[in-house]
């Protein structure tokens, strides 16, 4: 084997690493991707713009009917205009002793723009979560400026395996008895919940900062067996030479 052919096979290697590192398929998720059953949250809607020749300028996120909220308190996000919408409830729930006769049903943001390439967070303050159910299923609806709209509704499947457009997912925990998870709407909007939002917070974190740190290491890996095959390629010449 010539020294191109093996500078070829080095550099297809090492390709090949450093597309696996790439980033994967973005969809509307919740960060973080879970919370404390019965208490408060602050959580934050990310939506990617998964096009390269339009905007994302206006974003629907339906809440679970079959499980309502009664407070939910969106943080103003710079260039996006919102609007909350509720209803009355069939059955009234009780929060904090009092009877409960509507909830949001409906969060909505337009005016903005998310372009190519681009994200954005949306942060609600949300409670409280109900403590007879694992997760809680959001709808999301996000439309383009070139009037394309990608519906984000389906469930999780019970084999696991990833719905071709998931909707984003709450998932709900065991509370720990620690923090301020049972506080009020205004403990987790204030900033001073040293609870689950925190907590999850720093999983979240966690758990990104080691997918980046994998990545990374792929990608050195991919170019350390690049760089083998150019030496053993220049090597091998010699010793012909020789």
């Amino acid at each position: 084997m010539n020294l191109s052919r093996l500078s070829l096979v080095g550099g297809v290697t090492a390709g090949s690493v450093l597309l696996l590192a790439g980033p994967a398929f973005a969809h509307v998720t919740v960060e973080p991707g879970e919370a404390e059953k019965g208490g408060f949250a602050t959580i934050a809607v990310k939506v990617p713009n998964e096009r390269d020749n339009a905007s994302t300028d206006k974003l629907e996120l339906n809440l679970p009917a079959d499980h309502p909220l009664a407070s939910v308190m969106p943080e103003p996000v710079p260039g996006w205009d919102v609007k909350v919408t509720k209803e009355k409830l069939d059955k009234p729930i009780e929060m904090h002793g009092e009877k409960i006769t509507e909830a949001v049903t409906k969060v909505t943001w337009t005016g903005g723009k998310i372009g190519p390439g681009q994200f954005q967070r949306f942060p609600l303050a949300v409670g409280q979560l109900p403590e007879n159910t694992d997760q809680l299923v959001f709808k999301a609806i996000q439309t383009y400026d070139n009037d394309e709209t990608v519906r984000w509704i389906e469930a999780p499947k019970e084999n696991g395996e990833e719905p071709e457009s998931p909707a984003p997912v709450l998932a709900l925990t065991e509370p720990t008895g620690e923090g301020h998870s049972h506080g009020s709407p205004a403990d987790a909007k204030g900033g001073h919940d040293h609870g689950s939002g925190s907590e999850e917070s720093g999983h979240s974190e966690k758990a990104a900062a080691g997918s980046d740190s994998t990545a990374r290491v792929l990608g050195v890996v991919g170019i350390v067996i690049g760089a083998a095959g150019l030496a053993f390629g220049f090597l091998a010449g010699r010793r012909r030479s020789s």
